[in-house]
């Protein structure tokens, strides 16, 4: 504890929670990847590109989203400053890409060849991963013991910023998506730039960080119930502009709720503190109080040996005892004082060198893992997972189209995607921190069981039943989600934190990878080929059947990949990762458990 703590304005805008804030309304501005159907229209239309063109520059989207070892590097290299580095250079690219784009859109600047716009998409994709970088590493690096749950809220906020962005847009800008893009450009870039100074690394270990935690994640339960009703009643009535209005303010009156539980939180560290530092005080003054008795006594003393033998043997023998009395009360509280202080700092010490131990002994360098079997198993289940993750959302248009769903229908699936894919994310990073806490149980075999549950909701797909594409979405979404919290989490598990951004970035290469292989050499070909000639459009479930069964087969084998992390793993995480966890909660506890029993003396 720090004796001379002295809470000011400064410390209630410079913590951890603060921190946390910044990264969620950041994420929430940077979902635009999930919004490329709001104007790929205007941009096919004005550009008179065909689909397949247009396809191409929907690949260079999920290229340079999941391209983000440059902001790992960035990260790494930028130390304390790193979070504000990675953020200044994804802002620099969200505005050059977007606003490029809305340049030549609005013809503002002539036609550019394709290659050009490919290069617009991939440099406004990419900010993305900049931004996903700087929050989540942030995120895990405050909150070691609670890695699954912070990266499923910050991995959740992010699949909402969809949404928010749609309901933005509908409400201000609707049927304008060439202003849309200009919204894209400039909406993240000044929230990014005036967010980057409070995300910061804070090396604190709070009590009551889990329940906190919990808060956050429960707002953005509500804002994506919020969004979940506002999207289902506007996809059935039509809503005039003041009712927008007021759906849109009460959503950012949502998004400013965890303000609250910032504040609640400092408080609450400040109470802690300030009740410490009067203890102390306390102790100190008492053992000053006694000094100052044992001082005079001795003064005392000196006076009585000027009287007379006998009064004086008696005058002594009275107070030599009081003197040892006092001398050894005042040894005593001096011992203890010193031997508690002593066991403090010894105690602090050896938290920190253990803390320092448990961390280098896992952190390893991306050239390290490279070298690792456990590097390509996850490389190899991203490329499954997320290629058809995104496979699957491409084409959820193209899909309830074969199997005669209404546009109204199709707009409500396209939109609740983002909610699914938000519960997968929060759910599961709170669930593989709960087993792995309170069951030991390892994060890849949560990974086993999703990744299953995924491959049967692309089988309920492919046999397009009625309703299947209703229930497979959300298995799909749910679980895709899911993959997202799981994959940087167990990352940080195994790698450590240190080099986490870019390790991390170097494995979601494989998702662009995988989605190229699955929609454009499966799926779409498939597609195409079962397309009658000299017709566009496909009707019927073998449009998509054979391609489906072919990503549930994929899937499936990446859940044995899956299984194979675990087994691997399931030791280490028994033995290493959880003592470690443990051991660190229950100091904690132990400190929160001393400062209770004191505030109650």
């Amino acid at each position: 504890m720090d004796l001379d703590y002295n809470p000011s304005r400064r410390s209630f805008i410079q913590n951890k929670w603060v921190a946390t804030i910044a990264s969620i309304w950041i994420q929430c501005t940077a979902g635009s990847l999930y919004t490329f159907s709001v104007y790929s229209s205007v941009l096919k239309s004005s550009q008179d590109y065909d689909q397949s063109t247009l396809d191409t520059i929907s690949v260079c989207k999920d290229l340079g989203a999941n391209m983000g070892i440059l902001s790992g590097v960035f990260y790494s290299a930028g130390g304390g400053a790193g979070p504000w580095v990675v953020l200044v250079a994804g802002a620099i690219q969200n505005f050059a890409g977007y606003f490029l784009m809305w340049l030549t859109v609005t013809g503002s600047l002539p036609r550019p060849p394709v290659v050009v716009m490919c290069l617009y998409m991939l440099l406004a994709a990419h900010a993305s991963a900049f931004y996903n970088t700087a929050n989540l590493v942030t995120g895990v690096h405050n909150f070691p013991d609670y890695g699954g749950t912070i990266v499923g809220i910050m991995k959740g906020f992010l699949g909402l910023g969809g949404a928010i962005l749609i309901q933005m847009y509908q409400t201000t800008l609707k049927n304008k998506p060439s202003a849309y893009l200009l919204l894209l450009a400039l909406l993240p870039t000044i929230c990014s730039l005036l967010l980057m100074w409070f995300v910061r690394i804070y090396k604190t270990n709070e009590d009551d960080e889990k329940r906190h935690l919990n808060g956050f994640s429960l707002v953005s339960v509500l804002i994506a119930a919020y969004l979940t009703g506002v999207i289902i009643v506007q996809n059935i009535l039509k809503l005039n502009l003041s009712v927008r209005v007021i759906t849109l303010v009460f959503l950012l009156v949502l998004l400013l709720s965890p303000i609250s539980i910032a504040i609640n939180a400092q408080r609450e560290k400040s109470y802690r503190m300030l009740k410490s530092l009067l203890e102390h005080n306390q102790l100190e003054d008492e053992r000053d109080l006694l000094d100052e008795h044992t001082t005079s006594t001795r003064q005392d003393l000196g006076e009585y040996h000027e009287i007379s033998n006998g009064h004086d043997r008696v005058t002594n023998g009275h107070h030599s005892k009081s003197r040892g009395d006092i001398s050894n009360g005042h040894d005593r509280v001096t011992s203890d004082h010193h031997s508690e202080s002593k066991g403090d700092i010894s105690n602090g010490h050896d938290r920190v060198t253990n803390d320092h131990h448990s961390e280098s002994r896992v952190d390893i360098t991306l050239l390290q893992a490279l070298g690792t079997t456990r590097f390509w198993f996850l490389f190899f289940i991203t490329a499954c997972a997320m290629g058809s993750g995104l496979t699957s959302v491409n084409n959820t248009s193209q899909i309830g189209e074969s199997l005669g769903y209404s546009i109204l229908e199709i707009n409500t699936l396209v939109s609740l995607w983002s909610i699914w894919n938000f519960l997968g994310r929060v759910v599961f990073g709170y669930i593989s921190d709960y087993f792995l806490h309170a069951k030991g149980c390892p994060r890849p075999l949560v990974m086993v069981i999703t990744l299953a549950i995924m491959s049967i909701g692309y089988l309920v797909i492919a046999f397009g039943f009625p309703g299947a594409l209703y229930i497979g979405s959300i298995l799909v979404g749910i679980c895709y989600g899911a993959q997202w919290s799981l994959m940087p989490t167990i990352i940080s598990d195994l790698f450590g934190n240190t080099h986490l951004g870019t390790i991390f970035n170097t494995i979601t290469i494989a998702c662009p990878i995988g989605s190229y292989l699955l929609s454009v050499r499966v799926v779409g070909y498939i597609y195409d080929r079962e397309t009658p000639e000299f017709e566009k459009t496909c009707m019927g479930t073998h449009c998509f059947k054979l391609g489906f069964i072919i990503m549930a087969a994929v899937t499936f084998l990446a859940a044995l990949i899956a299984l194979a992390l675990f087994l691997t793993t399931r030791n280490f995480y028994k033995n290493v990762l959880r003592p470690r966890i443990l051991h660190s909660i229950r100091e904690t506890k132990i400190r929160a458990d001393k400062q209770h029993r004191f505030d109650h003396q």
